[in-house]
């Protein structure tokens, strides 16, 4: 297993998206030399955990949750084969495009060390959204995504420093749940059935989708109790 490239996207204006002042940072261009990744610090105030990486949108992007997206060079060709075009690395606005990694299922909280320093978290799989659809130019992109639920993965980082393309990467940490980026993003998604379930993966997951999946048990719970009555 190793890491291909490291992406990063500078601003661009474009017409295909809600971004403040409508710029994204999607078009990620695998970067030269090392690349140094940190903890941006809290969502909404961090932005890129890669340093040269922009985020222009902190209503949705960036923070600590999601300080590193990456996905996998045979999820790529998959999509190459299924929309009939070339997908460079960094196409689908990630940081870091691997090899020989099973990405989509990976376990929530299970922990990538990249080099010889660099150790990263799983916390969920990635929705898309409109600056996706508009970037890739793909009709009905949002819907056919979310249906093959082959995400690739939010990470946070536990353990900063340089990573750079040809790094080697280590499964370091697996849990003993079962929850993986495809079954929690499935859960949030297309089944919210499956919400409970993912509480097994605990902080490890994504703060957002935690308190979606609590929220969800709990009004379950509250609705199960009123119809006893």
């Amino acid at each position: 297993m190793k890491l291909l490239t490291v992406n990063v996207g500078r601003p661009t204006a474009v017409e295909y998206t809600d971004a403040p002042g409508g710029v994204t940072g999607i078009d990620k261009r695998p970067a030269d030399g090392p690349v140094r990744v940190v903890d941006p610090g809290p969502k909404g105030e961090g932005a890129s955990g890669v340093a040269g990486d922009t985020v222009c949108d902190l209503r949705h992007h960036g923070g600590s949750d999601q300080a590193v997206y990456a996905f996998a060079r045979e999820d790529l060709d998959f999509w190459e084969r299924e929309l009939g075009r070339p997908l460079a690395n960094g196409a689908f606005g990630e940081n870091l495009t691997t090899s020989g990694l099973d990405i989509t299922g990976a376990r929530i909280g299970e922990r990538w060390r990249i080099g010889p320093d660099v150790v990263l978290e799983t916390t969920s799989g990635r929705i898309p959204c409109r600056t996706f659809q508009g970037w890739l130019g793909e009709k009905g992109w949002v819907r056919r995504f979310t249906g093959q639920a082959v995400t690739g993965a939010y990470l946070r980082v536990i353990t900063p420093g340089e990573i750079r393309a040809g790094d080697p990467i280590e499964i370091v940490h697996r849990p003993d749940h079962d929850v993986t980026v495809a079954l929690a993003f499935r859960a949030v998604t297309t089944e919210r059935d499956l919400l409970p379930r993912i509480l097994a993966a605990g902080d490890a997951l994504h703060a957002e989708k935690l308190r979606t999946a609590r929220e969800y048990v709990a009004r379950s719970t509250a609705e199960n109790e009123n119809a006893a009555k």
